[in-house]
C-alpha cells in the first residue's frame, strides 16, 4: 500500500485501518515467540537432528534455555536467530528464555498467547520475571496475573502489580534481593548527553539521601536569599556544587583539593565540532569552556591517521593498532550488536594461525561473547565467518549461507546469488578467498 491510498482515507478509515494492521503486529509478535520456541526445541543438544553434529565441548556447554528445569538448548544456538530478527545475540537469548518459560512453566500465559487474549508483551514480562521461581511458585503468578495481562492496564500498573506477586510467591527471594541491594552502594557518572550534560548517579541507603538532600535544601536556601534572581533549579545546583567541591567550600581549613579529570577529544582545526570519546559530538566552545572550568593541563596528540597503519608481524596487537581499529568501526562488529565501549576483544578476521595478518583489515572489535560465538560455534559443522573487503566494512556469514554487511550505518541483510542445481548453497572457499 502506498501513501498516496492513505490520502483518501477518512477518519473512520484511518482507524478501521490501524486497528487492523495493530492486530497483524500482535499475530506477527506471537509467531515470532512461537519460532524462538521452536528453535531452541531445533538445538536440543539431543535433537535427532543434531546429535551426530554435535562436538563433545559443544554439549557440555549446553545450557538450560529458559529457568533452570528447562531443557537445554546448545552455547551459541542464539546467534544466526538474532541476526535474522535485527537483534543481539543476548536479545534473541531473553527472546528464546521467555518463549521457553512460558511453554514450560507459565501455561495460562502461554494458553492467552495461542488464543490472542494476552499481550505477548505483557507475558514476556512474566516470564523474565518469575525466571528466578520455582516451577510451583511461577504457576501460582501465572493464575493471578493471567486475566490482567491482555493489555487492559497501563505498563506503570502491571509491572507493579508482577513485582507485588512475584514477592508473595517467594518471599525469602525478595528479602535476599533486598539485602543484596543494599551492598549496592555506590557513585558514578553516567549519561553525558550531546551537549556535554551529564548525570551523576548516587545509590546509598534512603536515609542517607534524604539527609544529603536536606543539606541541599538548606544550602540551596542560604544561597537563594544572597542571589534571589538564581531559579530554584539553579540555588540546588550551585549548593551541590558549594558542598561538594574543596575548592568552593566556605571552610578554608579544608584546603584545594585538585583531581584529575581525563576527557579524551577528537577534533580538527577548522571544524566547530569535536568528538568526546565514548559520547558522541560536542562543540569546541564547549571544549573551551570545560578547559577554562578545569584550569588544568591540556594534552594535544596528533589525529590518528587510519588510512596508513602499518601491519604488525605478530599476533599481539599494538596500542594504537587497536585504537585505530575502534575509530575505523566505532562499535561490535558483530550483527546488529549494540556496544560500542573500549573493553572489546579486538578479532582476526582472518586467525592469524590461519595466515590472517594482523592489520587494520583483519582485525575488528567485539565482546566477548559474540568473539566466542565467530570462534567456537558451529552448525552442522559450519561457522560463523567474517572478512573486510575494505577496512571498515566487514561481510559476515552465519552458518546457514546467510550474509550481512555491517559498517558504520549498521548491519543490512543481504542476498547471496543462488548456487547452480547440484551444487552447495554455501560457497565456502569463495569466502574464504575472495574477502580475504
Amino acid at each position: 500500500m502506498t501513501i498516496h491510498v492513505f490520502d483518501d482515507m477518512s477518519r473512520t478509515d484511518v482507524l478501521d485501518h490501524v486497528e487492523r494492521a495493530h492486530a497483524l503486529k500482535a499475530q506477527a509478535e506471537r509467531d515470532v515467540l512461537a519460532c524462538a520456541r521452536q528453535w531452541a526445541v531445533l538445538h536440543h543438544p539431543d535433537h535427532p537432528d543434531r546429535c551426530a553434529a554435535l562436538s563433545p565441548r559443544s554439549r557440555a556447554n549446553a545450557r538450560p534455555a529458559g529457568a533452570e528445569g528447562t531443557p537445554p538448548i546448545t552455547e551459541y544456538a542464539a546467534s544466526a536467530f538474532a541476526a535474522r530478527i535485527r537483534t543481539s545475540p543476548y536479545g534473541a537469548r531473553r527472546l528464546i528464555a521467555d518463549a521457553v518459560d512460558l511453554h514450560h512453566r507459565l501455561p495460562r500465559l502461554q494458553a492467552g498467547i495461542e488464543d490472542g487474549r494476552t499481550s505477548v508483551r505483557c507475558a514476556r514480562h512474566v516470564a523474565e520475571a518469575t525466571r528466578e521461581l520455582t516451577a510451583e511458585q511461577a504457576s501460582w503468578v501465572d493464575t493471578e496475573v493471567v486475566d490482567i495481562a491482555d493489555g487492559r492496564l497501563a505498563w506503570k500498573r502491571f509491572t507493579g502489580i508482577v513485582k507485588g506477586k512475584v514477592a508473595v510467591a517467594a518471599p525469602e527471594l525478595a528479602r535476599a534481593k533486598e539485602l543484596a541491594a543494599a551492598t549496592e552502594r555506590g557513585i558514578r557518572l553516567s549519561r553525558v548527553n550531546e551537549h556535554g550534560i551529564g548525570t551523576l548517579t548516587i545509590r546509598d541507603h534512603i536515609t542517607t539521601l534524604l539527609r544529603a538532600t536536606a543539606g541541599i535544601e538548606a544550602a540551596a536556601q542560604a544561597l537563594a536569599e544572597q542571589a534571589p534572581e538564581l531559579s530554584r533549579t539553579d540555588s540546588r545546583l550551585a549548593a551541590f556544587a558549594t558542598l561538594t567541591n574543596p575548592e568552593a567550600h566556605p571552610d578554608l581549613a579544608v584546603g584545594p583539593v585538585r583531581a584529575q579529570v581525563r576527557i579524551d577529544l577528537s577534533l580538527t582545526p577548522d571544524s566547530p565540532i569535536a568528538r568526546m570519546d565514548g559520547h558522541g559530538p560536542v562543540t569546541t566552545a564547549w571544549v573551551k569552556d570545560v578547559i577554562a572550568h578545569l584550569g588544568g593541563r591540556v594534552r594535544v596528540t596528533p589525529v590518528i591517521n587510519l588510512a596508513h597503519q602499518a601491519p604488525v608481524d605478530a599476533y599481539e596487537i599494538p596500542a594504537a593498532l587497536r585504537r585505530a581499529v575502534h575509530l575505523i568501526h566505532g562499535g561490535d562488529i558483530f550483527p546488529y550488536a549494540p556496544h560500542t565501549g573500549r573493553a572489546m576483544d579486538t578479532d582476526h578476521n582472518i586467525p592469524h594461525s590461519e595466515g590472517g595478518a594482523t592489520e587494520a583489515g583483519n582485525l575488528g572489535p567485539m565482546t566477548r561473547t559474540h568473539h566466542r560465538i565467530k570462534t567456537h560455534h558451529t552448525e552442522d559443522g559450519k561457522e560463523w565467518e567474517c572478512r573486510q573487503p575494505f577496512p571498515g566494512i566487514v561481510v559476515w556469514r552465519d552458518p546457514y549461507g546467510t550474509t550481512y554487511v555491517v559498517d558504520h550505518t549498521g548491519t543490512r541483510k543481504t542476498s547471496p546469488p543462488r548456487a547452480a542445481p547440484g551444487t552447495s548453497d554455501r560457497p565456502g572457499e569463495d569466502f574464504r578467498k575472495g574477502a580475504a
